[in-house]
C-alpha cells in the first residue's frame, strides 16, 4: 500500500502529523520484511524533480527522516512511502556485491549516501561493536580512546545507558534526549584502523557531529603537558583510507564546531593552540623518527595523534561534521616520552576537564544549530539529496 502526501496543498500545522504517517509507513514496511521505498518529487528541481530510493532501518534514523522530510514539507514536496523489496539476508551471497560502495552510479542523484543494504550491515556491525541498539544513538557523539574518559562521560551523565554486558570492543555509552538531541560516547580503542571502523558505520546514523577527544605528542618547545590542541587540519600517515581519499584531498574540521571549541577553551582560560595535527598508525613512530621528521617540519605539524585524520577524513567522505580535541600528554622530541608513572598522574588530572568541555561543546550546537551544524564545506557536485543536515530548496535545485 502506498502512502502519499503532497505538501504544496496541506498546511503547515498539519505537516508534521503527515510526516509522523510517512515514518510509521516506513517502519511498517520495515517490521514486515520489506525495504521501504522513498519517493520526493520536488517541482522546484530543473534537473532533477523525482528521486526515490529504498531504507534499512528506518527507526534508527527517525529522527533525521522527520528533520530532511520537514525540511522538504516547507518547499511543496510531494512525498510516498511504499514497501519495496523483500530486505536482503545478510548471510546471502548477494550482500557483497550489495554493499560495495565502489559500485555506485556517480552520474546519477542518489536520494541517500547508502544502499539499504550497506544500512542494514552497518547497524548489525553498530550493535556487535558497541553493544548497544542503534536507537540509542544520540546526534552528538564523542570519539575516545581511554575507558577513563567513558567513566568520566558517565559520571557527568549519570542516566546514560550502555552495553547490558562487558567485553564490547568499542563499547557505547548514550545519554537520551528527546529527538535524539543527547550525547553519545565511544570507546574506539587504539589506532587509524578501529577509527575508520566506527566511523564507516555511524555514518548511517548520520550524527550532526563526530568529536574526537585523545592525547597527542607535543611537538613545539612551548607546549606542556596538559596543553590541549584543536586540529586546523591534518596530515594523512595513518593510511587506511588512501585508496578511497587521495591524500591530494584537503581534510579539515568543521569551522563551525572548531570556533565553538576555542570559545570554550577561552572562556576556560587554558592554554591551547591550533595547528596541523599528523595522524600515525605507527604509535612508536619516535623510534624511527629520521623515516618522518622531514615531513613533521615540513608539515609545521604542532602534534601526532593515531585517529584524528582518520576521522576526518570519513567525516569528509560521509558528509558529517568533525573535529579534534586532543590534550598534550607526552613530548618525545623534548626529553618527555610517556612514562607509565607521569601518564598516570596525567590522565587524573586532565579527563574530567576534557570530557567536561566537549559535552558543553555539544550542548552549545545543540542550541545554536538544532537543524544540524552548516555543512556547505561537505557537499558535492553529486550530493545526494539526503546527504547531510542542510536539505533545502536553494541548495538541492539540482
Amino acid at each position: 500500500m502506498e502512502l502519499i502526501a503532497d505538501f504544496s496543498a496541506i498546511p503547515s500545522s498539519e505537516h508534521a502529523a503527515e510526516i509522523t504517517r510517512l515514518c510509521d509507513a516506513m517502519e511498517a514496511a520495515d517490521a514486515a520484511g520489506r525495504y521501504p521505498e522513498l519517493t520526493v518529487e520536488r517541482p522546484w528541481s530543473a534537473h532533477n524533480p523525482m528521486l526515490e530510493g529504498e531504507f534499512a532501518a528506518p527507526g534508527a534514523i527517525r529522527w533525521y527522516l522527520e528533520r530532511e522530510l520537514g525540511r522538504l514539507a516547507e518547499h511543496g514536496a510531494r512525498i510516498s512511502v511504499r514497501p519495496g523489496r523483500e530486505a536482503l539476508d545478510l548471510h546471502d551471497p548477494e550482500i557483497g556485491p550489495a554493499v560495495d560502495e565502489t559500485r555506485r552510479d556517480l552520474r546519477r542523484k542518489k536520494l541517500f549516501l547508502f544502499t539499504p543494504e550497506r544500512m542494514a550491515l552497518s547497524i548489525d556491525r553498530l550493535r556487535h561493536y558497541t553493544g548497544t541498539e542503534p536507537e540509542s544513538f544520540q546526534r552528538y557523539v564523542l570519539l575516545t580512546n581511554y575507558a577513563w574518559h567513558v567513566e568520566e562521560f558517565r559520571a557527568a551523565m549519570p542516566e546514560s545507558t550502555g552495553p547490558a554486558t562487558d567485553g564490547r570492543q568499542m563499547p557505547a555509552w548514550h545519554y537520551a534526549r528527546p529527538d535524539r538531541s543527547g550525547v553519545t560516547m565511544i570507546n574506539i580503542g587504539v589506532g587509524p584502523s578501529n577509527a575508520k571502523t566506527i566511523t564507516d558505520h555511524l555514518a548511517v546514523l548520520r550524527p550532526d557531529l563526530i568529536l574526537m577527544i585523545g592525547h597527542c605528542a607535543g611537538l613545539r618547545n612551548r607546549q606542556e603537558i596538559g596543553d590541549l590542541v584543536l586540529a586546523t587540519s591534518y596530515l594523512r600517515d595513518d593510511r587506511v583510507l588512501d585508496d578511497m581519499l587521495p591524500l591530494s584531498v584537503p581534510v579539515i574540521p568543521n569551522h563551525t564546531l572548531n570556533t565553538l571549541l576555542l570559545s570554550e577553551l577561552t572562556l576556560r582560560g587554558l592554554p591551547s593552540r591550533m595547528g596541523i595535527v599528523f595522524t600515525t598508525a605507527n604509535r612508536n613512530w619516535e623510534l624511527h623518527l629520521a623515516t618522518v621528521e622531514e615531513r613533521l617540519r615540513v608539515s609545521r605539524a604542532v602534534a601526532v595523534d593515531m585517529e584524528s585524520a582518520t576521522v576526518a577524513a570519513n567525516g569528509f567522505r560521509y558528509r558529517i561534521p568533525t573535529a579534534t580535541l586532543l590534550a598534550v600528554s607526552d613530548k618525545p622530541l623534548h626529553a618527555a616520552p610517556k612514562l607509565s608513572a607521569d601518564a598516570q598522574s596525567f590522565y587524573a588530572a586532565s579527563r574530567r576537564q576534557h570530557v567536561d568541555i566537549a559535552l558543553s561543546v555539544a550542548e552549545n550546537v545543540r542550541k545554536l544549530y538544532p537543524g544540524g551544524l552548516p555543512t556547505a564545506d561537505l557537499r558535492s557536485a553529486d550530493e545526494p539529496l539526503l546527504g547531510n543536515s542542510s536539505t533545502s530548496r536553494r541548495a538541492d535545485r539540482g
